[in-house]
């Protein structure tokens, strides 16, 4: 701006002679110096601000859309393409998840009925549901895995259980865990989807849905979209969080997806395929309509 380099030097050079150097007139030079900023570059400011605030409560996880939608609520009469603009200004973008790419597997597995068929609509919760394993690193015990189980309704992860070993009692203690999470005595008409893991094809899994009279729906081999909803949950598990560490020990990393998972994914993060309600606002407010 003009005034700032005059004001700058004006204790040793009067405003005429530095106008003159600059050929610029005394009125153009008062102008700019009185001009305030326009209402919409306020606004921009203030709504840069606000962008922020909703971005670091994110983690940095939120990107335009979601950002956008937070705004929205909170009265902010916003585009997209404004927040969007907003966003590049500042420098700032989500995490950018990565595409799933499944690994290649050789052994023979023997396919079962696949009762999803990748339809997995639902009008309430406890429905259908999705269970699954991945791996998470740690510097001292190595490879350790997390079971999860997903409501496919809501989006909720209802169980899960953590251990530093691969085995069936995983997928158990996480399905009972779901079990009890949902105060269900008995899985009449609910369809659980797993992949054909030798822990979910388990005799002692098996007879444990049985017993709740709950289906159990296979994934065909190499397909993981037959199962996208708790393979999508591991991978933004995965870029949101784990990514992002280096956890010390098993300890350090079952905090940590403790955190994640009851205190931000199924409480705090919004999903724009549930109406942009958080997992536990979904399940609320199905078990309010029930």
């Amino acid at each position: 701006m003009i005034y700032e380099i005059i004001d700058k030097e004006r204790q040793e050079y009067p405003v005429r002679t530095l106008t003159n150097v600059l050929e610029v007139s005394k009125s153009t030079y008062y102008a700019s110096k009185n001009r305030c900023p326009s209402q919409r570059s306020q606004k921009n400011e203030q709504l840069k601000k606000e962008i922020l605030q909703n971005y670091e409560k994110s983690k940095r996880r939120y990107g335009a859309p979601k950002i956008t939608h937070q705004l929205i609520q909170s009265g902010w009469k916003v585009s997209l393409k404004r927040v969007q603009r907003l966003m590049r200004e500042l420098g700032i973008h989500s995490i950018i998840r990565k595409k799933y790419r499944p690994a290649s597997n050789h052994e023979k597995v023997e396919s079962r009925e696949n009762l999803l068929k990748q339809d997995f609509s639902t009008t309430s919760i406890n429905q259908k549901w999705s269970a699954d394993i991945t791996y998470i690193h740690t510097q001292k015990e190595g490879w350790t895995y997390l079971a999860s189980v997903m409501d496919l309704y809501s989006r909720k992860i209802i169980g899960y259980s953590y251990g530093k070993q691969m085995t069936t009692s995983i997928v158990v203690n996480a399905f009972q865990q779901a079990m009890q999470n949902q105060q269900l005595k008995d899985g009449k008409g609910l369809i659980l989807q797993t992949d054909l893991g030798t822990q979910y094809t388990s005799y002692e899994f098996e007879n444990l849905l049985l017993q709740y009279h709950i289906n159990h729906s296979y994934s065909r081999k190499g397909t993981p979209y037959d199962n996208s909803g708790i393979e999508s949950f591991h991978a933004t598990l995965k870029k949101e969080e784990v990514y992002l560490k280096h956890y010390k020990n098993f300890d350090d990393a079952r905090l940590a997806l403790f955190q994640y998972i009851n205190g931000w994914y199924n409480r705090e993060r919004i999903h724009g395929n549930i109406n942009y309600l958080t997992p536990q606002q979904a399940e609320d407010q199905a078990k309010m309509l029930a």
